[in-house]
């Protein structure tokens, strides 16, 4: 028999399939983000749709699916399966970002990656007692401080895509903190049945909200690197 996972507030103790009912309903929101990125990427001249921005938005139709059969099935294997998708496109708008946005070189951009990486290591091995800290939210935090460290940065720079990576950095902020509250207001929420309810199904929604301002930002901002609209900027002035 498969060992369950009890992770999140509203599936308490039971180990069955419909245990997370708001949790597992939530992921529709990734699938919502995927399909409007698809509509946009389909939208765009033949010329203009790139493999990368698709592979982008693919990642998200996995994150809805990964996330839902976790919060369903509750197993390990489950919990790859919605953990992977989402460390993969961490990985890969970084690069995106440190290549196409702010123009980095190949080795600097590895560097970065290597950092990120270990940060997001630190932050998944560290514990608080006798679990994980803030309720396993602390993993996340490297890729809220680069999101708004990036986005900052392209502002700065009066890129397009600065304020959309500011924004995706805010929403997440606020996204982390639901997770975080999960267990902690969970004798506080509850159905009109009585039973848990907690605050996860928060995460999912904003974290769907935040990939779309991403691949957003992606698909219509990212054919322009960072070095090229600063030229474009300064031929203008000329």
């Amino acid at each position: 028999m498969n060992q369950k996972i009890f992770a999140y507030c509203e599936r308490g103790q039971d180990p069955g399939f419909w245990a997370e009912p708001l949790n597992a309903v939530t992921n529709a929101a990734f699938i919502i983000a995927a399909v409007t990125a698809t509509r946009i990427w389909l939208q765009a001249p033949n010329g203009e749709r790139r493999r990368l921005d698709l592979y982008l938005v693919v990642l998200v139709y996995a994150m809805g699916i990964g996330s839902f059969l976790f919060h369903t099935h509750a197993e390990p294997w489950a919990a790859i399966a919605d953990t992977l998708p989402i460390g993969i496109f961490m990985v890969s708008y970084l690069t995106y970002a440190l290549k196409r946005y702010l123009g980095l070189g190949w080795l600097l951009t590895f560097g970065c990656l290597v950092l990120f990486l270990l940060s997001f290591w630190q932050g998944s091995v560290t514990r608080c007692g006798d679990g994980p800290c803030l309720n396993g939210s602390l993993a996340y935090i490297p890729a809220f401080v680069v999101l708004l460290l990036i986005g900052g940065i392209l502002v700065i720079r009066n890129h397009p895509a600065g304020w959309s990576l500011v924004a995706a950095g805010l929403v997440f902020a606020v996204s982390l903190t639901f997770r975080t509250m999960d267990r902690m207001v969970c004798e506080q929420t509850a159905f009109a049945t009585g039973e848990p309810l907690g605050l996860h199904f928060m995460w999912h929604v904003l974290n769907a909200t935040l990939l779309f301002i991403l691949i957003r930002a992606a698909l219509k901002h990212g054919r322009t690197s960072s070095a090229e609209f600063l030229m474009r900027q300064s031929s203008n002035l000329i």
